[in-house]
Order: C-alpha cells, then sequence, then structure tokens
C-alpha cells in the first residue's frame, strides 16, 4: 500500500533517490540544487519558504514526491498572485500560508509530480494532484499552487480541482545550424544588422567574451560570479536578494558540471557574467549581472553569447528566463508556460477562475501576435 508523508526538506532525502525520480528532467529539480538552497539557508522557515516534499512510498521504496514548499508570501514565484492575496485579505480571507509546488526563485517549466522509472506515471501524477488538494482541506490552507509544470500533469490537475493559468516566455530553438552566422541568416534583415552591430560596438568598447563549463571553471570565479550577481539585484528597484555566497560554493562543489559560465572582460577586468545550467540538450540562462555599464554588454553577454554555446554544442532550446519583450526582437520567440492553482474558498476561487479566464484569452492572442511578428524569417515564401 502506498504511503504519503511530508518530509523535513529535499535535504533529507538521499540524493540517488531523488534524483531516480527527477531522471532526463529539469536540472533545477536536481538533489543537488534543491538541498544546496536549503542547506545555504536560502529556503526554510525564517525566509518564508518551509520545504515539505511531499513523498510517496511503497513497499519501503521512494516511487513519487513533489518539491512543496509552505510559503509566507508570494515572493520568489514568477507566477504573480499578488492580486488574489490582497482581494482575499478585504474579503477576510487568510491566504498565507499556502503550498507550492515549484523551485524557488526559478521560472523554468519541468515536471512538478516526479514519479520514478517503471511506475505507472499518470496514476502517481493523480495520487500526488490529489494529495496536495487534501492537504489544503486538512490543515485549512488557502490553496496549492503548481507553477510551471509539464503538460502531462495538466489532466490530473484539472481532475483535482485545480484551474489553470497559461503565461509564456521567449525561447531559442535551434534549427540545425552550423555556426553562429547561420543562426544569423535565418533573422530577418534589420534583426540581422542590429545584432551585428551590437557586436561590433562591444568588441570596439575592447570587450571579449568567454564561455567556460564544467571543470573548466576554476574556482577562483565563484566569488566574482557571486558579486556579479549582487548587481543586478542591487541596482534594480525589483532586485531581490534570494541567493547567498554559501549556495554559489555548494554549486561549485556538487553542480559544476551542469554550469555554464559566460564571462566578459575587459583586457584581464572582469565586466559582466551570466550563470547558465545546462542539461541534455538545453541551455538555461539564470542569473547575470555587470560591473561596469558598457553599451550593448546585457545583449551579448546574456543572449549572444548563449545562442553562439548552443550552435556550437547542438543544444535544441535555450531558455534566458522570465520577461523581456527585447528577446522576441533577438530571435526568441513565444513559448507558452502552465500553471496550476487549487483554492479552498469558494468565493476567491469563483473570482480567480474568471479572471484566468481572461488572462487565458489574453496570454494566447500574445502568443500568436508574436509568432507572427518573429524576427526569424519564415522557412518560404518570407520577405525579411
Amino acid at each position: 500500500m502506498a504511503e504519503l508523508e511530508l518530509g523535513s526538506g529535499v535535504r533529507a532525502v538521499p540524493a540517488a533517490e531523488w534524483n531516480a525520480l527527477v531522471g532526463a528532467d529539469s536540472p533545477f529539480l536536481e538533489w543537488e540544487w534543491l538541498a544546496s538552497l536549503e542547506e545555504a539557508g536560502c529556503v526554510g522557515h525564517e525566509t518564508g519558504w518551509a520545504p515539505r516534499p511531499l513523498l510517496l512510498h511503497e513497499a519501503g521504496r521512494l516511487v513519487a514526491a513533489c518539491p512543496l514548499y509552505l510559503k509566507g508570501h508570494s515572493e520568489g514565484e514568477f507566477v504573480f498572485d499578488f492580486g488574489w492575496a490582497d482581494a482575499a485579505e478585504r474579503a477576510g480571507i487568510t491566504y498565507y500560508p499556502k503550498l507550492l509546488v515549484g523551485v524557488p526563485f526559478t521560472p523554468v517549466a519541468g515536471a512538478r509530480l516526479l514519479s520514478a522509472p517503471g511506475e505507472p506515471r499518470a496514476e502517481r501524477v493523480r495520487q500526488l494532484a490529489a494529495a496536495l488538494a487534501e492537504l489544503c482541506g486538512g490543515n485549512r490552507l488557502s490553496g496549492a499552487h503548481v507553477n510551471f509544470c509539464r503538460e502531462d500533469e495538466h489532466d490530473a490537475l484539472a481532475e483535482a480541482g485545480f484551474l489553470p493559468r497559461l503565461g509564456f516566455q521567449y525561447h531559442w530553438r535551434n534549427r540545425g545550424f552550423a555556426s553562429f552566422e547561420d543562426w544569423l541568416g535565418s533573422l530577418r534583415s534589420k534583426r540581422r544588422n542590429q545584432v551585428r552591430r551590437e557586436q561590433r560596438e562591444l568588441e570596439a568598447q575592447g570587450v571579449r567574451i568567454e564561455r567556460l563549463t564544467g571543470d573548466a571553471i576554476p574556482d577562483a570565479l565563484i566569488a566574482p560570479m557571486f558579486e556579479i550577481y549582487l548587481t543586478t539585484v542591487r541596482g534594480n528597484p525589483w532586485g531581490r536578494q534570494y541567493l547567498n555566497a554559501r549556495f554559489f560554493e555548494l554549486l561549485a562543489a556538487r553542480f559544476r558540471h551542469r554550469l555554464c559560465f559566460v564571462v566578459a572582460r575587459a583586457g584581464a577586468e572582469i565586466v559582466a557574467g551570466t550563470i547558465n545550467v545546462q542539461k541534455g540538450d538545453v541551455l538555461y540562462g539564470r542569473y547575470w549581472g555587470a560591473l561596469r555599464p558598457l553599451r550593448h554588454l546585457h545583449f551579448n553577454v546574456c543572449y549572444y553569447a548563449g545562442i553562439a554555446h548552443c550552435v556550437e554544442h547542438g543544444l535544441a532550446r535555450f531558455e534566458p528566463g522570465a520577461g523581456g519583450e527585447y528577446k522576441q526582437w533577438r530571435g526568441f520567440d513565444a513559448a507558452p508556460t502552465w500553471s496550476f492553482h487549487w483554492l479552498a474558498d469558494a468565493r476567491l476561487r469563483h473570482a480567480v477562475e474568471r479572471f484566468l479566464e481572461r488572462e487565458r484569452a489574453e496570454a494566447g492572442h500574445a502568443i500568436d501576435w508574436y509568432r507572427a511578428h518573429s524576427a526569424t524569417r519564415k522557412r518560404s515564401g518570407s520577405v525579411s
């Protein structure tokens, strides 16, 4: 008989057992990433991210699980429900704490309801989805939110009473480009000339860009990359420092084989960089920062260097992170993302359901518009 329990954290689960559930899915689901967030103190009761992974055992074996957090706020989720919380408060409905299934501070889609190899996945996903709804009802929690989930989880979540929410990001896809120039040739002429101009102008400022992966990343680069991360969170009004130096140290020790650093130098001086993660045939852009405000630094370091890396290594997709309409102008096309939400209060649920219906229609129209106005030329019969 299957037994459900709430764990005290992913760190308390044997790494091999947890990673067996993740398999080839998102690197941000792996034990090394999630446990390092816990060990570094980036998540925990004091941060409003209490890790309580939902674990399903059968005959003493971990057969399914999900990365679950008891949240005391809505920060760091990238699927925004602040308006729902405000409406609940005005109606006298307690919104926090709530349950969140997802990866902290990481707007990257992937499996959220994990199952072990050889298990009947559809059945395990249904069990976890139903358990999440029951947890809310049994503990007087306002709701459970499953952010950036995978398509094969949608039906089970809907059956358990979760409401679907549609969003979108901008992703780059490799059409089998033989070189960076080959990719440039796929762009409309205006966008192609824009990329070349931005590259030339950065080079004229004496900046060179290098890409380092895995064991080629020296220990001496870890601290500077953390400082680069801090420049963005401290230099923007929307910035939030979710990560600390200890987390970067743990990544270097446990996760280096997944890392891809892009470093921009003027002479020997580091002026900017990005922390990317690579797994399988996908590159994920995560953190960026600049120590000097040089023109076109952001586009070259965050996007063109990543595209060049994907082309050189035959990667199929580059996900540079949430937001940023300017990505669409540089060859990244709109890609849908889905989240699902279970709400206990009938009044709040009804209001959110109506809102989501309108939002899905608007998001769908936006995705269609961006795709129709792609920076990439149509394959045939197009004029650039």
